[in-house]
């Protein structure tokens, strides 16, 4: 699987969904990507490092090496989840803008009929924002915004970031035990 870590906020999204990818399905190869604007808001978001960050990868690539294995369809993945996705990086995806290796591999995912989440992390949207992730579930994106459910009565910001990554991994059917699921009144 294909992680891509783009420069809004909630890098924490993109460092949870790896640690549980490491508990929940080790044996799955993860290649990371991250934004230099990524790297930046995990200095300024979390107390990990950059490294640290891109050691729970499998593999980490640099954002701007077009030539890496991740930049082509014939490198077969489970998918790519964009997390958080910044609206840059959604209007890069929309408009085919494949100028650095995040953005490639996002549309290597699409042309290939690969499943691609995107975890849009903006708020209020405008029109043009909403076009954009129409543009992309059109193209076949899942657009998993994250929003968190209170039934399950989150207590720290850990259940609500869970929440919303336990909803990524729900998308490739990896099994977890993140967040209570509903189980009717």
């Amino acid at each position: 699987m294909i992680i891509g870590i783009s420069g809004a906020s909630g890098v924490i999204y993109g460092i949870r969904l790896l640690e549980a990818l490491k508990k929940y399905a080790a044996d799955l190869k993860t290649s990371l990507v991250i934004s230099p604007a990524g790297e930046d808001n995990i200095r300024i978001e979390t107390d990990y490092t950059v490294d640290q960050v891109k050691a729970m990868a499998s593999v980490c690539y640099d954002h701007k090496n077009m030539a890496a294995v991740i930049s082509s369809g014939s490198h077969k993945t489970l998918g790519m989840v964009v997390v958080p996705c910044s609206i840059k990086t959604l209007s890069d995806i929309a408009n085919c803008a494949t100028g650095n290796l995040l953005v490639r591999s996002a549309d290597v995912t699409l042309k290939e009929g690969r499943k691609l989440v995107v975890v849009p992390r903006e708020t209020p949207l405008h029109k043009g924002h909403l076009k954009l992730l129409a543009t992309v579930a059109d193209f076949g994106a899942i657009v998993l915004p994250p929003m968190p459910a209170f039934y399950n009565r989150p207590q720290t910001v850990d259940d609500i970031v869970n929440h919303t990554v336990g909803k990524i991994l729900d998308q490739f059917n990896i099994d977890h035990n993140l967040f209570k699921r509903w189980e009717g009144e």
